[in-house]
This record gives C-alpha cells, structure tokens and sequence, in this order.
C-alpha cells in the first residue's frame, strides 16, 4: 500500500510545482474578442516560419476567436501569408476564393456539409474570412493573403475538382482522367466502403490509376501552367488528395496507426507544398493539439505515431512554433458518435491528476505560458514531467472521459507555449440560410 501512497504523493507534488511556476511565469490575457489586444501578446512569434495554433476541442468558441486575433496579428504586421487549416481543400478553397477577391467557381454542394459541419462552418470562422476578405482587399493580388485546407477526406470533391480543371484546359486528358477515377466512383459519398472492399477482396485496389494520373499531371505542368499556375497548383492538390486518400482508406481497417501517420503525413505535405509556392512564405496552421503538438513527447509519439507538429519542428526547427491550447470546464459542440447530431455538451471539471487541474489551481482565468527559445527555465523544469492531457475532437463522451480523451504527455516538449482559458463555451455553428445582404457567392454557401 505504501507504493501508490508515494506515487500520489508525488503526483500532488508535481502539480504544486506546475501551478506555481504558471502563477510566476504565466502572462494574463484579455479576452480574445479584444482581438488587438489579444493578438499583440503573440508578437513574439512573428519571427518564425511556421506557427502552429490548437485547440484541445474541435468545438469551442474562445479557441477558434484566440486563433483568429493572433493570426490576425501575424499577416498584419510580421508578413504571414498563408493559413493552412485541419479542414477539406475543396471546402476550404471556396474561402480562399473570397477572401482573395477570385472570381467563384459554381459548387455541386454547399461548403463544409460532411459531418463534423460545426467544426468549420461556424460564425467564428465566418467573422474571421470577413476579416480576412477586408484586410486583403487594398492589397495587391500576389500580396494577399490565402485561406487552406490541409486534409485528406474530400475524395469526391476532389475528384470533381481534377475533372473540372482538365475539362477548361484538355478535354481529351479530362475524358482519360475520368476513366481513371471511374475506379472509385462507387464510392465517393462513402469512401470507407472501398477500402473494406478491398480488405475483404471484392474489390482490386485503384491506386495505379490515381497515381498515373497524378504523374500524367505533374509531366504536363508546362503546358498547364501557360494557362493558370493557380488553378493548376489546386488541381495538382486535388489529385495528391485523391491519391492520398485512396491510401488512407485502404489502410485504415489495417490499424489506427497507419492511417493516423498517412493522414498527418499528408497534411504536412501539403503545408510544404503550400510555402514553396510563393516566395517569402509564412504560414499560420490551425489544428487539433493532437496534431500540432510534437507527437514524440506524447502517448501518441510512444505509441509510434507522428503528426504536423513533429514533422514541423524536423523540418524546420526553431522555425516552427508549436501552441497549444486548454481549458478545464465549459461547454463545447461535439457528437455523442460519429455522424451523430451535434450537442451543446457540457465540459466536465479537470481530472485531478492532470495538466488542465494545475493551472486552473493558478486561479488565472487566461494566459499565456511561454518557454520557446529557452527561456522560463522555472517552466520547462516543472512542465517536464509526464501527466495526463485532455482531448476532446468532434465526439466528446463525458461518461468514459479517462478512457476516451486523456492521454500521458510531457507539455514542455509537446509544445512552445501554452494559452490556458478556465471555462469556455461552444462554437456558434452557420444555420443552413443564408445573411441577408451576403452575396450568391459567398464561400459558406448561405
């Protein structure tokens, strides 16, 4: 008995220390919706290459507005020009469109329809694509700054997107895609039926076909970029997609870890792709901590996953800045299952044992925990120990929340700095109609 006796101890001991050391070092913030305000605290990373922002929730307000203020922050005075995002390229590229002044390009569905809708079509992205869409209207066309989506599920859409593009620029190339794709057709509103397809041997495998005609692409891009490098570039993206997708679900009935690693790997392509396509790229990333946290100094990481943060901080180095975000109770928008209706659901307390428990004993409604660069030694040494961490993505089950969203991680080598909020509420989501005086085209589709 005396073993847990000391263990507990130890525990209790840790979490004095980390409490302590946020309450000497830890800044407070203002409210997010003070977003000048708010986004100034952040300055101190507009030096970097990449800044990568999370959210310990898929659905809550004060993340999503925190991610805007700073973001805002960095394109206006430290020259960010890319915000790459944990959201479908198709969706994403109809904010794009807008907040870059292009013309719009007709639609077969409204913008983030697939399920987690919240997620993305919410009034806090809207108010920030408004932002965006304002900012960059003074400015010229090759100085604005661009909206993306960095994920790997929009098979069919990107599908739709590759055949739309070859169909304006070779029709005949378009005719042989389309027999290409035709291969996966049968799947595009549930691309997990093909890969079960595949497991259970009822259907060949389409990979060579995406794959060449990935390639056919890529060989073509002389005569394709004569006619629009933009569009080319989106078209090229769809097809890495399609490719990568038909990957992902094949090998997702295989283990959570492959398709984890090929999702993230992805995602950090694409991230890559994105700041070699313009010159004195800097890009802001919004994503789950899960992702944008460095996957080695967690569970995942030990687990042998990888994810965008670890990768980033390999390629990059101190050039990427890795953010996490917390909160300890709230509300939050999630589903009680995959495909199920979201809920306003209420966010349980803390666990004691836990990172979130120590800094709400700070007493600190806000702040900001910085140790990038080495600094706040106090922080580093305190933070470096190993304790749960809570995740809540767009399922949230309070009744196994030990089981279901808290993993080990050491904080201090997980991220860079760490914005803390005591109690937070959920996302507003976009209803299905449309604001008055908002054009036809606008990128939600309202």
């Amino acid at each position: 008995m005396a073993e847990p006796r000391i263990a507990e101890t130890a525990r209790q001991n840790t979490q004095i220390a980390i409490t302590k050391a946020v309450q000497h070092a830890a800044e407070t913030l203002p409210a997010p919706e003070r977003a000048d305000e708010f986004g100034a605290m952040f300055a101190r990373f507009g030096e970097a290459r990449v800044v990568l922002l999370g959210e310990a929730t898929h659905g809550t307000s004060e993340f999503y507005r925190a991610r805007a203020a700073i973001t805002r922050q960095l394109i206006r005075h430290h020259n960010f020009n890319i915000v790459a995002v944990e959201a479908d390229w198709p969706d994403a590229a109809r904010i794009d469109r807008c907040v870059r002044h292009h013309a719009p390009r007709p639609a077969r569905d409204r913008a983030f329809a697939r399920f987690p809708g919240w997620m993305w079509r919410n009034v806090e992205v809207m108010e920030f694509a408004d932002w965006l869409r304002a900012h960059n209207e003074s400015l010229p066309p090759d100085q604005r700054a661009s909206f993306h989506g960095l994920d790997v599920y929009s098979l069919g859409a990107s599908i739709a997107a590759v055949l739309d593009y070859l169909e304006r620029v070779d029709p005949k190339a378009a005719a042989t895609a389309r027999n290409r794709y035709g291969c996966l057709t049968p799947w595009h509103e549930e691309p997990s039926g093909y890969g079960r397809a595949v497991l259970r041997g009822k259907k060949d495998p389409c990979e060579d076909g995406v794959v060449t005609q990935l390639e056919e692409l890529l060989a073509n891009r002389l005569n394709y970029l004569r006619e629009d490098g933009e569009a080319f570039f989106d078209a090229v993206q769809n097809a890495r997609i399609i490719r990568a997708a038909e990957q992902y679900y094949r090998v997702m009935y295989q283990g959570s870890r492959e398709s984890w690693n090929l999702r993230d790997r992805h995602m950090f392509d694409t991230l890559q792709a994105l700041l070699a396509s313009r010159p004195d790229s800097k890009a802001v990333v919004w994503a789950h901590n899960s992702h944008i946290g460095n996957a080695a100094a967690t569970a995942m990481g030990w687990q042998g996953e990888f994810n965008i943060g670890e990768l980033c901080r390999i390629a990059h180095g101190d050039d990427a800045v890795l953010i996490g975000f917390g909160t300890d109770r709230g509300t939050v928008a999630a589903a009680g299952e995959w495909n199920g209706p979201m809920e306003v659901m209420t966010v349980r307390p803390a666990r004691p044992d836990s990172y979130e428990y120590a800094f709400r004993k700070t007493g600190i409604v806000r702040s900001l925990a910085s140790w990038h660069g080495g600094g706040a030694r106090g922080l580093t040494d305190t933070l470096g120990e190993s304790m749960l961490e809570r995740a809540i993505g767009v399922i949230y089950r309070p009744e196994s929340e030990l089981m279901s969203h808290y993993f080990e991680a050491v904080l201090a080598e997980q991220f860079d700095a760490y914005v803390w909020f005591e109690e937070t509420k959920a996302v507003t989501p976009l209803s299905a109609g449309r604001r008055q005086g908002v054009p036809e085209t606008y990128p939600f589709g309202l």
